[in-house]
């Protein structure tokens, strides 16, 4: 490392610690009704600090709607929770044309997706036609009401809630809309102390109410502060070598992968896990990225974007056991 590049990490460090300031309030007010969960809260923050969505998965009552919920509510932003169903429309996602006999026009009505976060709850709910509405806002930013394209205001951010034990009537989500979510979070069950302490809180009183306490601006000035942060070209090259091993296991020795990954990521997944490696160093106030920011948000980045073989399936092998090999196999530097 050169010295103009330490005298660059310096200064992207300063950067870092002043605009990452509101980090310990938000967390510290989520924290106020949300007991635990700190993976689930942390993963939230990455996909919002780098404008990517977020997956989350778990059974019902894990309190993943509520933490979406205190989330949104304690940034000043517009939220909307979408109960998705087996009769919604997408005109009752994005909005329609409404006629106006008094003009004789038609007049657009927005729906719920304009809002800056939105709680796609248990999204698999709904058929393909409403979940193709969703992808247009999730990768383009914008929707369309007729002849009208609207772009939606930043930050925009969806997160999606999805039971993973009841499938009776879903529409499992297709492959490219699993792989528009940035983050695919697998969320568990609470320790016993933490179990304990949400019975207390939420067995004697309504649920605390959240102040709005970070502006939409310190937002999107931490993720221009996340695209300083600095990646060493060999942090680089270990981020394509795992999405690599994920599609050509031979060339890196894990030959018994070969016949249980049947696609693995695409040039989509470099690109995510850069960008969330560099908004974990963010949350850790780092200025430049280790291959430990990186393991750390590997496994939620590659779980639904390595597809594994029905050869995988019939020996109990899961896209989860698959990355897991990838990830102490591949060498760090």
């Amino acid at each position: 490392m050169t010295t103009s590049t330490r005298h660059d990490i310096a200064a992207i460090q300063d950067k870092i610690r002043e605009e990452s300031a509101f980090v310990d309030r938000l967390l510290d007010e989520v924290g106020r009704v949300i007991v635990g969960q700190r993976y689930m809260v942390e993963r939230l923050l990455i996909g919002l600090l780098s404008d990517g969505h977020v997956l989350l998965e778990g059974v019902p009552g894990l309190a993943k709607t509520l933490t979406v919920r205190t989330l949104a509510a304690a940034i000043r932003t517009s939220f909307q929770r979408i109960q998705f169903t087996p009769d919604l429309l997408p005109a009752d996602l994005i909005g329609t044309l409404i006629f106006d006999p008094k003009e004789s026009d038609f007049k657009t009505r927005k729906g719920p997706i304009f809002a800056n976060v939105i709680l796609a709850d248990e999204i698999n709910r709904s058929p393909a036609k409403v979940q193709a509405a969703l992808l247009e806002a999730m990768q383009e930013h914008t929707v369309t009401i007729g002849q009208n394209t609207f772009a939606l205001e930043d930050p925009f951010l969806v997160l999606a809630t999805q039971n993973p034990i009841e499938q009776e009537g879903t529409y499992p989500l297709p492959e490219a809309q699993v792989d528009r979510f940035m983050l695919k979070l697998a969320v568990g069950y609470p320790d016993k102390d933490e179990e304990l302490e949400i019975m207390r809180r939420m067995a004697t009183g309504p649920v605390r109410d959240v102040a709005p306490v970070v502006s939409p601006d310190e937002i999107l000035r931490a993720r221009d502060a996340v695209e300083m942060v600095y990646m060493d070209p060999q942090i680089e090259r270990y981020i394509v070598d795992l999405v690599f091993a994920t599609r050509d296991p031979a060339t890196y020795g894990l030959d018994d992968l070969i016949q249980l990954i049947a696609y693995g990521g695409s040039p989509r997944a470099s690109i995510c896990l850069a960008k969330t490696a560099r908004a974990h160093a963010f949350l850790r106030r780092r200025g430049y990225v280790t291959p430990e920011d990186v393991r750390s948000v590997g496994m939620d980045v590659l779980r639904h974007r390595v597809l594994v073989t029905y050869e995988a399936e019939a020996e109990e092998v899961t896209p989860e056991d698959v990355v897991t090999r990838v990830l102490d196999n591949i060498e760090v530097p």
